[in-house]
C-alpha cells in the first residue's frame, strides 16, 4: 500500500496491511501473555512503562523525523513526540492510588452482617483503532491507562500516518515485558475491521462515519467502545471582550496544525459591538500567519497531512460563498512543492445552512457570525449534532463561564480556546455525535479498562428456605 508524503505529493513509503488471520495470531499471542502482565502490581507495570519512557526519550531522533515526514509538520512533531513520555511517567506515578482507591474493602452495607469488597478486573485485550492528525499521541492516548490496568493492547494506527510505528515498536522491543503485552500494528481499515472482533474493548478516534461503523461492530461482537468522534467547536465572543485579545485566541485555537484537531474553534459568534475591531485585528493576523514552505522549520501552519481532506475544505468554501458568505481572506488550496497548503481563511456572513457551519471543516477556516443578543449566539452555538467543546471569551471568567453553562459541549474553554489539548486531569463527556462511552481524561482514562467484581461476605447465617414461606407473609 503506497503512502503519500504530505509535503512532496509523492508515495514514498509503503506498508502491507495484515490479514485477518495474522491479526488473529498477534492478539492470541498478546492474550496468552496478559495474565501475567496483570498478576504484576501496578507498582510493577508502571516501572516497566517508566523504562518505556526512557527509551522514547532516547530514541526520539528516530521518532521525530518518521513522524515529521507522515505529517509534513515540524515543530508540532517534536512537541507530540516529546509529549509522550511525559504522558508515561504520569499514569505511572498516578494509576497505583486510583486502583488502590478503586478496590475499597470491608464495606458495610444496609445489612449489618453483610460486608463487601471490590476487585478490579483489567480488560484482557484492549484495541486502539488510531487517526492521522496526532498519530503518536492518539494512538497511545488510551494504550498507556490501558496497559497501566493490567491489559494487554494491540494498536491500529491510520494508514495515512504509518512511519512512525517501526521507530517506536523499536522502542517497544527493547523491553521483552512489554513487548510481550503491546503491538503497534500496519494495516488499512479493514484491518482495523479485523482487530474489532479479536479484542474485549476497542477505543476508536475519528470520523462520525467511521465510529459509526465501529460502534455497530463493538455491539455485534457485544463489547464497550471508547468512541471520540468529530467536533464544531463553536467559540462566543461576548461584548465585553478585548477585541483585539480575542481575535489573536480565536485565530490561534482555529488554525493551529492546519485546524487539523478535533478541538479546533470552527465557528466564531462575536457580539455586533465589537465586530468590526474584531475582525479587522483578526483578519490583519491572519494575514500574517506564515506557511512553512519551502522551509519547515519557518512558518506557523503546514500543509494538508491527508489530501482529501483539502478537498473537503475547499468544497466547504466554495459552498458558504456560492450561498452569500463574504471571503475577507485566503480561501485557495495551493500546491506548494506537491504538498497542499490554505492560508487562514476567515469568511463572514455565513449562511446558517452552509456545509462550514454544519460540517466538520479540518482546516484552517474561520466562519464569523454577527451576533446581536447573547440568547441568538447561544442558539446558535448549540444548533450542532457535535458537542465536543466550545469556548467563550468575555471581559471576566465569571461573565464567560454564566454563558459557558448553557453550552451543549464536553469541555468549554473559558477567556481561551481548545484548552482540551493542554488539560488532561479533568473528566469530560462529548455530547451529540461528538462521541460515546467514558472519558479518557482523568480518572476514567484508566478506570473504564476495568470491569468490577464484589465479594458480597456474610458473617452471620445465611438465610434458609424456610424463611421465604409462604406462611411467614
Amino acid at each position: 500500500m503506497k503512502i503519500r508524503n504530505p509535503r512532496t505529493g509523492k508515495t514514498d513509503y509503503e506498508i502491507a496491511p495484515l490479514s485477518g488471520e495474522t491479526v488473529t495470531d498477534i492478539a492470541q499471542q498478546l492474550r496468552a501473555a496478559q495474565t501475567g502482565w496483570a498478576a504484576k502490581t501496578p507498582e510493577e507495570r508502571g516501572a516497566i512503562l517508566l523504562q518505556w519512557a526512557d527509551a522514547i526519550e532516547v530514541n526520539l531522533g528516530t521518532i521525530i523525523p518518521a513522524l515529521t515526514n507522515d505529517t509534513g509538520r515540524g515543530g508540532i512533531s517534536k512537541i507530540e513526540a516529546a509529549g509522550v513520555p511525559g504522558q508515561i511517567r504520569r499514569w505511572a506515578r498516578t494509576a497505583p492510588q486510583l486502583i488502590a482507591e478503586g478496590q475499597p474493602a470491608d464495606q458495610p452495607t444496609s445489612v449489618p452482617t453483610i460486608t463487601t469488597s471490590t476487585e478490579l478486573v483489567p480488560y484482557q485485550l484492549a484495541g486502539v483503532i488510531s487517526p492521522w492528525n496526532f498519530p503518536m499521541t492518539l494512538a497511545l492516548i488510551d494504550a498507556i491507562p490501558a496497559l497501566m490496568a493490567g491489559s494487554a493492547v494491540l494498536i491500529k494506527p491510520s494508514e495515512v500516518t504509518p512511519r512512525f510505528i517501526k521507530p517506536l515498536m523499536a522502542t517497544v522491543e527493547q523491553i521483552p515485558e512489554l513487548a510481550a503485552v503491546l503491538s503497534i500494528i500496519e494495516g488499512d481499515g479493514k484491518t482495523g475491521a479485523a482487530m474489532i472482533d479479536q479484542v474485549d474493548y476497542v477505543c476508536f478516534t475519528g470520523s462520525v462515519a467511521t465510529g459509526w461503523k465501529v460502534g455497530e461492530s463493538a455491539a455485534q461482537a457485544f463489547i464497550p467502545a471508547s468512541l471520540e468522534l468529530g467536533g464544531k467547536d463553536p467559540m462566543i465572543v461576548l461584548a465585553s471582550a478585548d477585541p483585539e485579545t480575542a481575535a489573536a485566541t480565536a485565530l490561534r485555537a482555529s488554525i493551529v496544525n492546519t485546524g487539523q484537531a478535533c478541538q479546533s474553534i470552527e465557528r466564531v459568534y462575536v457580539a455586533r459591538e465589537i465586530a468590526e475591531p474584531f475582525l479587522a485585528s483578526l483578519t490583519a493576523q491572519a494575514e500574517a500567519v506564515a506557511l512553512n514552505y519551502p522551509d519547515i522549520n519557518k512558518g506557523h501552519i503546514g500543509p494538508f497531512i491527508f489530501e482529501k481532506q483539502a478537498e473537503i475544505a475547499q468544497n466547504q468554501i466554495d459552498d458558504a460563498v456560492r450561498k452569500g458568505a463574504k471571503l475577507v481572506t485566503g480561501g485557495a488550496v495551493e500546491n506548494l512543492g506537491g504538498g497542499l497548503y490554505l492560508r487562514p481563511t476567515i469568511l463572514t456572513d455565513v449562511p446558517p445552512d452552509s456545509n462550514i457551519i454544519r460540517e466538520e471543516n479540518f482546516g484552517p477556516v474561520i466562519p464569523v457570525v454577527i451576533y446581536d443578543q447573547i440568547e441568538e449566539a447561544i442558539a446558535q452555538a448549540n444548533d450542532s449534532i457535535f458537542g465536543l467543546s466550545a469556548a467563550v471569551v468575555g471581559g471576566s471568567v465569571t461573565e464567560a463561564e454564566q454563558i459557558a453553562s448553557h453550552l451543549k459541549a464536553g469541555a468549554v474553554s473559558i477567556n481561551d480556546g481548545s484548552l482540551t489539548s493542554m488539560v488532561w486531569e479533568a473528566e469530560k463527556s462529548s455530547f451529540g455525535y461528538s462521541g460515546l462511552g467514558a472519558s479518557r481524561m482523568g480518572a476514567s482514562g484508566l478506570m473504564r479498562f476495568f470491569r468490577k467484581r464484589v465479594l458480597i461476605r456474610q458473617s452471620g447465617e445465611a438465610a434458609r428456605i424456610e424463611a421465604f414461606a409462604e406462611e411467614n407473609f
